[in-house]
């Protein structure tokens, strides 16, 4: 494989050239786009920490690939503790979402990835304390679910969300928007304070999303948290 860093107008694009077939829905999945020579992640200009996420971007490639297709164990908790320590005694506010924070918990599921939700102001300094880990700038966004996102990759893939908008929440809350963070649990993992969503908001979600085995688990540890 061969990187190749290359402007378009106001995007700048990360490009991957001769990536092998066994990557191909790996990298579909982390929303490569198809372009001249190869595939690519196109990111705006003016996005935080491009430098540094562009040289760990070809350092790191190969393995996140290999993590990404399952031809190496995709180190969730080992990824969360490296994650935990990086941003150790500094103010960000930040919760857990998604599988992990359900896993944190104690609960028999298995992450894909890392995902968190945090401010603006979270998502900014969260690229400045992973800025050797990201494997993608922190960006601005505009139309989406959010006004920032990053990602990085500490042995399995870490992605934030900034300022999620309220919307998100509508006609039912979700499990990363405002609603969640409000109401976000503090729960103890490996020594570390982390900040989840409740369980029975993560019910909801589940059994919404048609995860019948995640939404039984959940279920039972509801049912022992009773008096």
């Amino acid at each position: 494989m061969l990187t190749e860093r290359r402007s378009e107008g106001k995007d700048v694009l990360f490009v991957v050239r001769d990536l092998p077939e066994r990557y191909h829905a790996a990298a579909s999945l982390l929303n490569f786009e198809p372009v001249s020579g190869g595939l690519a992640r196109r990111f705006p200009a003016n996005s935080l920490y491009i430098d540094r996420a562009w040289a760990n971007f070809g350092r790191v490639l190969d393995e996140y690939l290999q993590t990404e297709a399952g031809e190496r164990p995709n180190a969730w908790d080992a990824g969360l503790e490296a994650f935990l320590q990086a941003i150790q005694g500094q103010d960000v506010n930040w919760f857990l979402v998604g599988s992990a924070s359900l896993a944190v918990r104690g609960l028999p599921v298995t992450p894909g990835d890392i995902d968190l939700a945090t401010d603006a102001a979270g998502a900014r300094r969260l690229g400045e304390l992973l800025a050797d880990s990201l494997v993608e700038p922190v960006i601005p966004v505009t139309g989406w679910i959010c006004d920032w996102w990053g990602r990085a990759y500490l042995g399995a893939r870490v992605e934030w969300v900034g300022e999620v908008h309220a919307t998100v929440d509508e006609p039912e809350a979700t499990d990363f928007g405002p609603v969640a963070q409000a109401r976000a649990e503090t729960v103890t993992w490996r020594g570390h304070p982390v900040r989840v969503p409740p369980l029975d908001l993560m019910l909801a979600v589940s059994e919404r999303r048609g995860r019948a085995e995640t939404a039984a688990a959940i279920r039972r540890a509801l049912a022992q948290d009773e008096p």
